[in-house]
Parts: structure tokens; C-alpha cells; sequence
């Protein structure tokens, strides 16, 4: 019996040769390019000079090899930095952003009518104003003399944003973040079988066996999406810097917030450089961990 060969899929199944592909994807390339590549060739460069923005640097740096890099990872204001950066990725996007955004998808699945609406408009209300516009609103919130929250709480006098600057740039990430994480779980959730849910209930499960043995094993690749995109986005988040200007005395200056103070204020642009590819390295570090999960969360969905 003669052996079944699967047909052949052509090199170019589009008809248009190697000359025309390149042409069409040429633009793209180039854009790539300007805008991604040679910064990051740039970024690499100034970070092994001693280039500063003033000075007799500015016109004339000279290469200063690795001390740079040396002179970060000794600097114990850079560990406090990504001390604080850790902190506001965990607490407000792995944790709030992630969760709170799962239990109003979670709540608002068989929701129906202008409460749905109203809840969803909201939430996606704080996501879509314009960074500038949502820092203006806060620190008017949080105004000592004059603002809402005092007048709410009855706390005159209160100056939040100095005296607890984290927890408000956490709050105000959370608040500003949770639409996105609601709006991918609220697909996620309708690709849950009703079924196995019924069938659950009817054997007694009660909502967090629900979610534990049925939701959670069928969402778990938008759940490592997720965490990915906003532990990126939060980590490379320069819109605190609005609200606290990375203070006071530093309380609040996560990475980008102390590249900036460092390249721009201080004018130590090699220096600075030598910050963003180190951050760089921690980015490709943590989306190399949620990529590898969702990898294995294909090979475990193969294999069953």
C-alpha cells in the first residue's frame, strides 16, 4: 500500500518573489530600525562614555569602558530604586490590577443592562483619559489645604502624596490599570464551558472551587498574558512622576522616575544610558519567565 505524503506547501505561496517581499516589507524594516534599533545601539553606546548633557563631556566624551555599569550596581540609591520598582510592579499591577480586574469580570459576567454598562464605561473611563490628565485630577484629590480626599475622610491638612507616596502612586496605577485586566479576563471568561460550571455546582462546589477546578485551568494563558503585559507596562511606567516627582527624598523614584532625575536633571546622559539597558536586561529577564510558563502551558494543553 503506498504510503500518504502530505502535499507540498509552497515557498511562496503569495506568487510575489523574493524582490517584491522585500520591497513590501522594506518600510516596516526601516521603521524598526529608526525607532528601535539604533536607540538601542545608541543606549549602548553612551552607556561606556561619560557623555553629559553640559559641560566639556557634551562635546567631547570619551569612553569610560564599563565603569558606568560598575558605578549603578554599587550605587546604593539604584538598589533602593529597584527596590521601590519591584514593590510598585507587584503591589499594584501583579496583585491589584490583576485581581481587581479578574473579580469585577468575575461579578459582571451575567450582569445585564445599564448597570453592566455603567460599571464597564467607569472603569475604562480612568484608562482611556490622557496620563497628563488623570495626574492633573489626583494631585487636585489629594491637595493638602483644598482637596477631596480630606473633605471625604475629614482629615485636614493631610498631605498624602508626601507623607505616603507609594501607597498613592500604587493606588493610583491600580485605579487608572484595572480596565485592561478586565476587559481581557471578560473574553477569557466566555470561552469557560457554562457546562462544567453547572456541573460543578450540582456536586456541590462552591464559588472558589468553581474557580479553582474549572475557570482558572481554562483561562491560565490569559492569565500568564496578563501578568506579562502590565508587569511591563507598570515597570516602564513614568506617569507616578506626575503626581510625586519621585519624592520626597526619593520615596517614590522608581526606575524610569530615577533615569530621568539622573539623564535629564543631573545631565549624566552615559550614566542614565547605562540605567535603561539594565532595566532593559530586567525586562527581557522577566518576559523570558512568563514566556517560558506559557510555553509549558501549550505542552500541557498538547499533550492532554
Amino acid at each position: 500500500m503506498a504510503r500518504a505524503t502530505s502535499p507540498r506547501v509552497p515557498e511562496d505561496p503569495a506568487g510575489l518573489g523574493r524582490a517584491r517581499a522585500a520591497g513590501i516589507a522594506a518600510p516596516a524594516l526601516l521603521v524598526v530600525a529608526a525607532f528601535l534599533v539604533f536607540p538601542a545601539l545608541w543606549t549602548l553606546y553612551l552607556g561606556t562614555t561619560n557623555y553629559r548633557l553640559t559641560g566639556f563631556a557634551a562635546r567631547h566624551p570619551r569612553s569610560v569602558g564599563l565603569q558606568n555599569y560598575t558605578n549603578v550596581i554599587q550605587d546604593p540609591e539604584f538598589h533602593h530604586s529597584l527596590w521601590l520598582t519591584f514593590e510598585y510592579v507587584i503591589v499594584s499591577a501583579v496583585i491589584g490590577q490583576a485581581v481587581l480586574g479578574f473579580t469585577i469580570a468575575w461579578l459582571l459576567r451575567d450582569a445585564t443592562g445599564w448597570f453592566k454598562r455603567l460599571i464597564e464605561a467607569l472603569v475604562l473611563l480612568a484608562w482611556i483619559l490622557p496620563s497628563s490628565v488623570v495626574a492633573f485630577l489626583w494631585v487636585a484629590m489629594l491637595d493638602r489645604d483644598a482637596g477631596t480626599l480630606n473633605a471625604l475622610l475629614r482629615t485636614p491638612g493631610t498631605a498624602w502624596a508626601i507623607e505616603h507616596p507609594m501607597a498613592v502612586i500604587i493606588v493610583f496605577n491600580i485605579w487608572r490599570g484595572t480596565a485592561f485586566s478586565m476587559l481581557l479576563y471578560s473574553a477569557a471568561l466566555t470561552g469557560v464551558p457554562p457546562s462544567q460550571l453547572a456541573t460543578a455546582r450540582m456536586f456541590g462546589a462552591n464559588s472558589w472551587q468553581q474557580l479553582r477546578d474549572v475557570v482558572f485551568p481554562h483561562i491560565r494563558g490569559h492569565i500568564l498574558t496578563n501578568l506579562l503585559l502590565i508587569s511591563l507596562w507598570t515597570f516602564n511606567d513614568f506617569t507616578p512622576y506626575q503626581i510625586t516627582a519621585g519624592g520626597p527624598n526619593g520615596k517614590s523614584e522608581i526606575l524610569p522616575v530615577y533615569i530621568y532625575q539622573t539623564a535629564l536633571f543631573d545631565g549624566q546622559m552615559g550614566l542614565g544610558a547605562a540605567i535603561s539597558l539594565l532595566m532593559l536586561v530586567i525586562n527581557l529577564v522577566v518576559a523570558l519567565v512568563y514566556l517560558r510558563l506559557l510555553r509549558e502551558r501549550r505542552q500541557e494543553r498538547v499533550a492532554a
